[in-house]
């Protein structure tokens, strides 16, 4: 069965440049044809390696879950999702450490990592990916620019994906529909390796 775990709505907190504010104009009924078709081919791949995806999102408010979601063999493939958008909720819900994103604020590479491994912890998905940016339309309470996004692709005992980018204020959605084509552009790109398709136990760097 497919969920959305919606962890947390409030402006307060790191992310909060990524509010609600237009959130369901990037929806299910417009999201772009390329995020659907990318999407599709995640779940494709998915299926044929028999590996199951949550995500923990940020700036994207679920968006990224949603878009799996539609896809054609979501109900077995697709956990759900976690929606953190506070520093205090990152750490409650996905268990990233406080320390973590007091030092570093919560748009950094590092961050994204803590929020794929703690949904894998959390969930029975074989594969997490996690987004955390600033959306718009002002800087975030840590001083990070509009468009930063950093996404994390991991795979349990299987090294960890990290992407960084700086899309510039282009736009809210625009950032969101840029950070989520990467996300699934990753996904993709790691279900296709040859390694990611037997145990962990043939895992190495690629």
């Amino acid at each position: 069965m497919r969920f959305l775990a919606f962890q947390g709505t409030s402006r307060r907190g790191a992310g909060t440049a990524c509010g609600p504010t237009g959130l369901w104009s990037v929806a299910i009924g417009t999201l772009s044809q390329n995020l659907t078709a990318i999407a599709k081919r995640v779940l494709a791949l998915a299926g044929e390696r028999r590996l199951s995806i949550v995500t923990a999102e940020s700036c994207t408010s679920g968006l990224l879950a949603t878009a799996l979601s539609e896809a054609p063999g979501a109900a077995e493939l697709l956990h759900g999702g976690f929606v953190t958008y506070t520093k205090e909720n990152k750490t409650a819900a996905l268990g990233v450490p406080a320390d973590l994103l007091h030092t570093l604020g919560a748009v950094c590479p590092e961050v994204a990592a803590a929020m794929a491994e703690g949904a894998l912890a959390r969930s029975p998905a074989d594969i997490a990916v996690a987004i955390t940016g600033v959306a718009g339309p002002a800087k975030d309470e840590d001083g990070n620019p509009v468009g930063l996004v950093c996404i994390a692709v991991v795979r349990k005992s299987f090294p960890l994906s990290l992407l960084e980018r700086n899309y510039g204020d282009i736009g809210r959605d625009a950032v969101r529909e840029r950070a989520m084509k990467d996300a699934l552009l990753e996904l993709e790109r790691r279900l296709a390796l040859s390694y990611w398709q037997g145990d962990a136990g043939a895992a190495a760097q690629d």
